[in-house]
């Protein structure tokens, strides 16, 4: 009988020790990707052949907004030349900025003259000017634009579920003067490409907003998101939906 309660012991530990093994091995599984490894892996899915330091290409984007005419916009990017150039057409309007290296120039249905009141109106100003190419080079570039000096990268990859998926989450911030928004970029688990992002501008508040990834469009041997819809994270409101095609 000491035998057999010894032998019961003994087989009560070995099983205890698999299952401590077994846990062990499943976090450490589960937290095997940093956040630095995700976004490699991310980058060399989007970007294999790492074109996008040579980025040269126009993009043509049409923004649908709920109960609001459609707002078209080409963008010309030449990442190399230092150059971009933003056409936005709405409610029969063209306005058009333009950076060449330090240089800004911007336009109203292709004249520099206009008045006061147009400037207020269609926000024809240099800050807006850079603005948008700081939007629109961002956005556009993600996820390769989180290697910029001044992004901080935290190390610990979460797995999260969003809207019944589940995603690898990369939690970034940026150095004081950089920015100030706190982001969360969701990746898919197996192929790695990024299907959702989120910012906040002060989290406490659940202020800010998540836009919704899908379908995807080439260009400069790059993988982008093609449609962006934008809403709400307080109350899940619809905003808008961006759509890509090439020029």
């Amino acid at each position: 009988m000491a035998n057999y309660n010894t032998n019961l012991r003994f087989s009560a530990l070995i099983k205890s020790l698999f299952v401590l093994c077994f846990l062990v091995f499943f976090k450490a599984s589960a937290q095997e990707i940093t956040g630095e490894q995700l976004l490699d892996k991310a980058i060399n899915y989007h970007d294999p052949d790492h074109h996008y330091n040579d980025f040269k290409s126009t993009l043509s984007i049409a923004m649908k907004m709920p109960d609001d005419t459609e707002r078209l916009s080409k963008v010309s990017i030449d990442l190399p030349k230092q150059y971009f150039k933003l056409n936005v057409t709405k409610n029969d309007k063209e306005v058009t900025y333009i950076i060449d290296k330090e240089v800004v120039n911007f336009s109203l249905d292709g004249k520099s003259d206009f008045t006061e009141e147009d400037v207020k109106t269609f926000n024809l100003t240099e800050t807006r000017a850079r603005f948008m190419q700081n939007y629109y080079t961002y956005l556009y570039g993600l996820p390769m634009k989180l290697k910029d000096a001044g992004t901080i990268i935290n190390p610990v990859v979460e797995r999260k579920d969003f809207m019944g998926q589940e995603y690898l989450v990369l939690a970034v911030k940026y150095e004081e003067g950089v920015g100030k928004d706190a982001w969360y970029f969701y990746f898919d688990t197996k192929t790695y490409a990024l299907k959702v992002y989120q910012f906040y501008h002060d989290q406490k508040k659940n202020d800010g907003e998540y836009i919704l990834l899908s379908g995807e469009e080439e260009l400069s041997g790059i993988k982008i998101p093609k449609a962006r819809a934008w809403y709400l994270n307080q109350d899940d409101k619809y905003l808008a939906t961006d759509t890509l095609s090439k020029s």
